[in-house]
């Protein structure tokens, strides 16, 4: 709040990319300001606001337009995006007194940056829908350095055609544009990839505490996993294998081995007093797996228990997985 990054360097003129177009961008805040900055190195001419005048004071000294409020933003701009806190600003900023709705124009697009409430942004959508404006979810990941450096993927949910057309900005923002599906679509991708990252991040403070009372000494502890089948995967990279695939009858490590490896982990815990509530959790998972007789199945078959639970079926065709894989760009 209240930096001066100075003077944008300006990479091209809008007026022949975007014809002159102004954009709009609501919350400079940890995000949102690094974005906002790297729309205007890409010589889009930027009119901004935030709740906090003084947060928009280097984009204004390096030439974006302060509006008082959404709707001054709103009105005056064909593209609008904004980078807020959660659900509650985003609606108030979308509906509230000077909000965007009724300000913005039909034909006009709204962005929304923020990891939101997929069901608030559903409504939403609806709610501008009448006004001929388009409404798209955009959450980033990629954390404020990314933001920064613009290494940032964007996963966008609405109108596919609205994407299109506006793709161009989403590369300003970041490197990893993808459109993900309707109206909504984005915020699901968010929520699931966080959510994995924190349930991993409680199970490694578990495991670790484990083998840290146990007698190894973290930093060994670390050099040591980080070498292991687990440790050099990106953590999403092994799901076509087994999951998306649907393919549990050609083993890369049998469930019964992975029930055998679990007890003992779990084991190990409680002879240093150490609580093992997610790994107990997962224990637990490969005994039901392997009362099912499943014990010479892949071990990751366990995952099909909870598919069972939510009343989903996932088998994905090894073309459209091969296809997936491809480099992008």
């Amino acid at each position: 709040m209240g930096e001066n990054f100075g003077p944008v360097t300006i990479v091209g003129p809008a007026e022949q990319r975007w014809g002159g177009v102004m954009i709009g961008f609501i919350g400079l805040g940890t995000m949102g300001r690094h974005m906002a900055r790297h729309l205007m190195e890409a010589g889009f001419e930027l009119m901004v606001h935030d709740a906090l005048r003084e947060a928009a004071n280097a984009h204004v000294d390096a030439g974006a337009v302060w509006a008082g409020s959404p709707a001054e933003v709103g009105a005056a701009c064909e593209v609008v995006f904004t980078s807020l806190p959660g659900p509650p600003e985003v609606e108030s900023v979308a509906t509230g007194d000077n909000g965007l709705l009724g300000a913005m124009s039909k034909g006009s697009a709204w962005f929304d940056l923020t990891t939101n409430s997929p069901t608030l942004i559903r409504r939403l959508y609806d709610e501008f829908s009448p006004s001929g404006v388009s409404v798209l979810d955009a959450p980033v990941s990629g954390g404020p350095k990314g933001a920064e450096s613009g290494r940032l993927a964007l996963w966008i949910g609405g109108d596919e055609d609205v994407y299109e057309k506006h793709r161009a900005l989403l590369l300003a923002i970041g490197d990893q544009p993808a459109y993900v599906g309707p109206i909504g679509a984005g915020a699901v991708a968010k929520l699931v990839h966080n959510a994995a990252g924190y349930t991993i991040q409680a199970g490694l403070a578990e495991v670790f505490s484990m083998g840290i009372k146990a007698g190894v000494p973290p930093e060994t502890l670390w050099a040591a996993v980080r070498q292991g089948a687990l440790g050099r995967s990106r953590t999403f990279e092994r799901l076509p294998d087994h999951y998306l695939s649907d393919d549990y009858d050609e083993p890369a490590f049998a469930l019964r081995l992975a029930h055998k490896d679990m007890s003992l982990a779990v084991a190990l815990g409680q002879e240093n007093d150490v609580p093992m509530a997610l790994a107990s959790l997962a224990l637990g998972e490969l005994d039901e797996a392997l009362a099912r007789g499943w014990g010479e199945r892949d071990s990751r078959a366990a995952m099909l228990l909870q598919n069972e639970r939510a009343g989903i079926d996932v088998a994905v065709p090894k073309e459209v997985l091969d296809e997936i894989k491809k480099p992008s760009g």
